[in-house]
């Protein structure tokens, strides 16, 4: 009963991070615009900057909460976390001015960094059987949040633009309020360790592992993609109000059919393409896929279009996986915490860094005084994907299959 009745309430606190995170992606033009951020170029960059301090909190205070919950247990941490998460949307739904919703983001970026702490405490609570399962749980927990998110936004948004904030809010509450009264603390007193200045350092483990035999290829290979693949999320919502004129509600379902689209490529079609194909073969199809689409959405004007080039940015989810898979075929059991954690490292830096030069490519690219291109920051992905096709072909020995 008692793990039952935990394991809800992890994938209840998980399922609403992933809300969060989805559910400002349809409304930012409007956030912006709310907060005289300027027009659509100019309310892209500083939406950009809002996408990297929330990357950015959530990569500096990742490793530090994970550690923290070490020292002093799981549910303090995450109880805490979903009352920073409701402050979060309280601010983001009433303010008025860009610095209070960075300080918004940021907070929710301290929040989100409790996937470590989640995933900790169903460790904790999971017998070795039980764990794939049960982290196969937080990945669909993730999945469907991610699918609502954006649909919530869009549809929320129709009523008003705080509408979705004060919705993320209530969730969040209502959720520690569950928490605080139904969950019991997973790590017992006498397995915790103490808080060191080891711990204060994120960027420590990511050089370590770039020094391990045959990583350096593939860990390079995904910050580049993830560098490259952050422009759906980051310009999705600005480049189809600039080009299509598209409504929030709009936006919103695209987003959660994207999100679906995500869903099956990961669940259902690589199985069967590896199954097929092999390992190399797929990532080669999801590099290409993600090369085409890439350049189609740069140059499209046309919805019929946008939904072939959607599909593919979808099959190109393929790379991320695949790569992963690779670099974890490199090193010993002791040492996959490391690469995953190091993994998930390198993605947040890219999604600290790729939203402030998407967003600059595209104000400039749709500013009155410079040459009118909304794709351009889509072609830029592309040749990104494209300069990482060398290092690619070099996976070719790491594949299982």
């Amino acid at each position: 009963m008692f793990k039952n009745r935990a394991i809800v309430f992890i994938l209840l606190t998980l399922l609403i991070d992933a809300i969060g995170i989805g559910i400002v992606f349809p409304i930012m033009p409007d956030l912006m615009n709310r907060v005289g951020a300027g027009d659509t170029g100019q309310g892209a960059f500083w939406g950009g900057l809002l996408m990297a301090a929330y990357a950015g909190a959530l990569f500096l205070c990742g490793p530090i909460v994970g550690s923290i919950s070490d020292a002093v247990g799981r549910r303090p941490i995450l109880i805490t976390a979903l009352v920073m998460l409701a402050l979060d949307y309280a601010i983001m739904a009433m303010a008025d001015s860009f610095w209070l919703l960075l300080l918004g983001r940021t907070l929710a970026g301290l929040a989100g960094a409790t996937y470590i702490t989640a995933t900790a405490y169903i460790a904790d609570i999971s017998s070795p059987q039980e764990k794939a399962a049960n982290f196969g749980l937080i990945g669909a927990a993730f999945g469907i949040g991610f699918v609502l998110g954006p649909a919530v936004g869009g549809i929320a948004a129709e009523i008003s633009i705080a509408a979705p904030f004060w919705i993320a809010a209530v969730l969040s509450a209502s959720n520690a309020l569950f928490g605080y009264f139904a969950l019991p603390e997973s790590l017992a007193s006498d397995k915790r360790r103490a808080f060191g200045k080891r711990d204060l350092n994120p960027f420590k483990s990511i050089l370590d592992a770039f020094r391990l035999p045959g990583l350096a290829v593939p860990l390079l290979c995904i910050f580049i993609f993830e560098f490259a693949n952050m422009v759906y999320p980051t310009l999705w919502a600005f480049w189809t109000r600039e080009v299509f004129d598209w409504p929030t509600l709009y936006i919103g379902l695209s987003l959660a059919a994207y999100g679906v689209l995500l869903a099956l490529v990961q669940g259902g079609l690589m199985p069967i393409f590896i199954r097929w194909i092999g390992d190399f073969r797929t990532l080669m199809l999801g590099m290409i896929s993600a090369l085409i689409g890439m350049i189609g959405f740069g140059f499209t004007g046309s919805v019929v279009a946008l939904i072939i080039f959607l599909v593919l940015a979808a099959l190109s989810d393929l790379v991320p996986a695949l790569i992963t898979a690779m670099a974890s075929n490199q090193v010993n059991e002791d040492r996959q915490g490391v690469v995953q954690g190091v993994i998930a490292s390198l993605s947040s830096v890219a999604a600290v860094l790729s939203p402030l030069v998407m967003t600059g490519l595209f104000q400039n690219s749709v500013d009155a005084i410079g040459f009118y291109f909304p794709g351009a920051p889509f072609l830029f992905a592309a040749v990104l994907v494209l300069l990482m096709m060398p290092l690619v072909i070099r996976l070719r020995g790491y594949a299982s299959v």
